[in-house]
């Protein structure tokens, strides 16, 4: 079997439209890409990406400078042993951490086995539907001409990034279900930023009009207030999936019944590994297993692959305006006509990398072969 041989990390800090939602700062995100290579000469890439406000955040880069040392020179294909390798039992991994060396695992192993990688997964599907996800936008108006264009797009549903001021929040979602309730799907994300009683007055909404889910009113750990608000409104209710990055935790929470899906990010959670048993965590307690992948087109990519290996995620999330997360790769992945979106035609996770905009962008990057490796 394949050793591995050489796996380098590069920080990558592409110049592209800063977007922002929930009143935050414009964000910057650092893409961490993984790039491993095998003792027969195959390549699998993976990526996480962290975001900060005024500058990028490197931790996930950094903290994977010290765990490759347990798994230079391993066999490439025991995926699921080299997960184990990454976790020092110590303390919780940095989020992204072991997820963009477990993906670019997973795509080198499809790669070889000469499949795209929702098929090496098990294959449940060929396309799914997806969602536009709106950014913070500045006025009712602006949401209402963004709506016009994404249909025009092909998108038959959209989820609202907006200003998590409640009263604020509802004169547009009003205003969009007023014109496109009868032809869109609509779903609306409060980033976990509502007080219990804003998050009431908005879910009461929401029912109302028939929204298809009510996404993080709260922070995850809030198992009281999405109680209390499941209890009081109709609309399904969505948590944010990025505070609970444990199995064990999200089970303990998910198992409660505080919500009506698990939602994910395989990215932020421990990679494709992790996301296949938050896949049957969520079988398992009979919830859709809805994911996020806001983010650079690998991280979409991952998520896609997990969603067209199984039948339990209804939607895929599409960031919009697209242009801002397709930096460095030459056939991103887009919404067709029909709503419904496909994974890149190649193998692995199907990314065409366009090298020189990478290169041009990389700020910071270092490499280990199994001949400079320290012994673990």
């Amino acid at each position: 079997m394949a050793s591995i041989a050489r796996i380098r990390v590069r920080g990558i800090g592409p110049e592209i439209p800063r977007t922002t939602w929930a009143n935050m700062p414009p964000q910057l995100m650092l893409m961490t890409l993984v790039e491993i290579e095998d003792s027969d000469g195959a390549v699998g890439y993976g990526m996480a990406q962290s975001y900060g406000a005024g500058q990028y955040d490197h931790s996930n880069f950094e903290s994977i400078r010290p765990l490759l040392q347990f798994i230079i020179g391993k066999e490439a294909a025991n995926i699921e042993a080299r997960w184990h390798d990454l976790h020092t039992v110590i303390t919780p991994a940095t989020p992204g951490t072991v997820a963009a060396v477990d993906i670019a695992l997973w795509d080198l192993a499809a790669k070889k086995a000469g499949l795209p990688l929702y098929r090496y997964l098990g294959g449940a599907r060929d396309e799914m539907p997806a969602y536009a996800s709106t950014a913070q936008l500045d006025t009712v108006n602006d949401y209402l001409k963004h709506l016009e264009e994404m249909a025009d797009e092909g998108f038959t549903a959209v989820k609202f990034h907006a200003w998590n001021v409640p009263e604020r929040d509802l004169e547009m979602l009003r205003a969009a279900h007023r014109e496109f309730g009868d032809t869109l799907t609509l779903m609306h994300d409060a980033e976990n930023r509502y007080d219990y009683w804003g998050a009431l007055r908005v879910g009461r909404e929401l029912s109302d009009m028939n929204f298809r889910w009510f996404e993080a009113p709260f922070k995850d750990y809030d198992l009281n207030s999405y109680r209390r608000l499941r209890e009081r409104i109709d609309v399904p209710i969505v948590p944010h999936g990025l505070w609970l990055l444990d199995l064990q935790e999200f089970y303990t929470y998910a198992a409660q019944g505080p919500w009506d899906a698990v939602r994910f990010d395989a990215t932020m959670s421990g990679g494709i590994s992790q996301a296949r048993k938050l896949v049957a965590l969520a079988d398992c307690l009979g919830l859709p297993a809805e994911q996020q992948s806001w983010g650079y087109s690998f991280i979409q990519a991952a998520a896609l692959h997990i969603g067209l290996s199984n039948l339990s995620s209804s939607y895929f999330e599409s960031p919009v305006p697209y242009e801002a997360y397709e930096y460095g790769i030459l056939n991103p992945i887009r919404v067709g006509k029909d709503g419904m979106v496909r994974p890149p035609s190649g193998n692995g996770l199907g990314l065409d990398i366009d090298w020189p905009a990478m290169d041009a962008a990389t700020l910071v990057s270092y490499e280990t072969t199994s001949s400079t490796a320290v012994a673990a």
